[in-house]
């Protein structure tokens, strides 16, 4: 098996791990153990603990953005509340304390997490972008479309991990996608 292998298997390791334990105060070490490997191999492959929650953070987000390609709807809304509701599957809530925590410790810039930055945003302007700009929206209008769906998605979430009210929040999101509809 290769590096790139080797590094891509215990990272989805630590993903299928992380998505069913949640981080805790998980150590590298306790991490390590729970996929059958060594904290130096961990630390060979991606550096720190924070080096490697920030692959995970865009490992998951990866995900997110292939399921949301993958999805099949009859109109923009359908679309947007289907992916809506794949993000509010309580199995990825862990996945979103983790994103949360990161982001604001990356924001802040501790050491190890800066690199989460890069992309962030971008990485998901663009595909939505091109949802927009499929429905007729013009490229500049598009993009700002897509910033603003990425923003309230994002908030929506927070306010989710925080408050655990899916309704709440799911009301308030078809809403939102009301208004981006009409």
């Amino acid at each position: 098996m290769g590096e790139q292998e080797a590094r891509t298997r215990l990272l989805d390791q630590v993903v299928d791990h992380l998505s069913r334990h949640g981080l805790g105060d998980l150590s590298l070490r306790q991490i390590a153990a729970a996929v059958n490997t060594s904290h130096r191999m961990l630390i060979y492959h991606f550096g720190s603990k924070e080096g490697l929650l920030v692959e995970v953070v865009r490992a998951v987000e990866a995900n997110q953005r292939a399921l949301l390609s993958s999805l099949k709807a009859t109109d923009h809304a359908d679309l947007a509340r289907q992916f809506w509701r794949a993000l509010t599957d309580p199995a990825l809530r862990a996945h979103e304390r983790l994103f949360f925590e990161l982001y604001g410790q990356a924001a802040q810039g501790r050491k190890g997490t800066t690199a989460l930055m890069d992309g962030i945003v971008e990485s998901w302007v663009e595909p939505i972008a091109e949802f927009e700009r499929a429905r007729g929206y013009p490229p500049e209008q598009a993009e700002v479309r897509a910033r603003l769906g990425l923003a309230v998605t994002r908030g929506l979430l927070l306010d989710l991990v925080a408050t655990d009210d899916v309704e709440a929040v799911t009301a308030a999101m078809d809403m939102f996608i009301d208004f981006m509809s009409s």
